[in-house]
């Protein structure tokens, strides 16, 4: 478990975030995309071990799930890990990857206890290499989400890292490191459908 106090510099605004990531899709495809990881945020919940939805595939410690969404046309896919820090039971993450129908994009989506502090955003280190903030976009019962479109940067860092630390802030002078192991995302991102 990696635990560190993340404090915003005193010269820039603490509720700014470096902007890491692209901007959001608003394409029919990218909807399609966000309702079908809505719904599998909302079946799987908090608690990856009663998750819905077929389990495809196993590569290292991620699984590929598959459903269909009510009114969906087929099935779709996602690339999924569930953790939580090693002391803090309370504390822990569903992260979601996948790609919308059109495969134009590609979406990381991250489900977050309730109770983290929402302006200071979603934090994320591969390995030693700082990728930046993302914003939440919403909370639901299960949790708050923090989601982007991955560009091929970030999906090189994931392919090629060892770990991904997902940074969440309870308090604005805390940040919990929650570590998720990248073992087996490469062949499990290329086997994404």
């Amino acid at each position: 478990m990696v635990t560190r106090p993340m404090r915003p510099k005193r010269e820039q605004d603490p509720l700014a975030c470096k902007p890491a990531f692209p901007a959001f899709l608003t394409s029919s495809s990218f909807v399609m995309a966000s309702l079908f990881a809505m719904l599998l945020t909302v079946g799987f919940g908090s608690n990856m071990a009663h998750a819905q939805g077929a389990v495809r595939s196993v590569h290292g410690e991620w699984e590929i799930r598959c459903d269909t969404p009510p009114g969906a046309p087929s099935e779709q896919c996602a690339l999924m890990q569930y953790v939580t820090a090693a002391d803090r039971d309370n504390v822990g993450l569903t992260v979601i990857i996948l790609k919308t129908a059109d495969k134009s994009a590609r979406i990381l989506r991250v489900l977050t206890p309730l109770g983290v502090l929402l302006p200071h955003g979603l934090g994320l280190k591969v390995d030693a290499t700082d990728v930046g903030r993302a914003g939440f976009v919403r909370c639901l019962p299960q949790g708050c989400i923090a989601e982007v479109i991955m560009d091929d940067k970030l999906i090189e860092l994931l392919n090629t890292g060892q770990t991904a630390t997902f940074i969440v802030f309870q308090t604005p002078e805390e940040g919990i490191g929650i570590p998720i192991p990248l073992n087996g995302f490469k062949a499990g991102f290329g086997e994404l459908k």
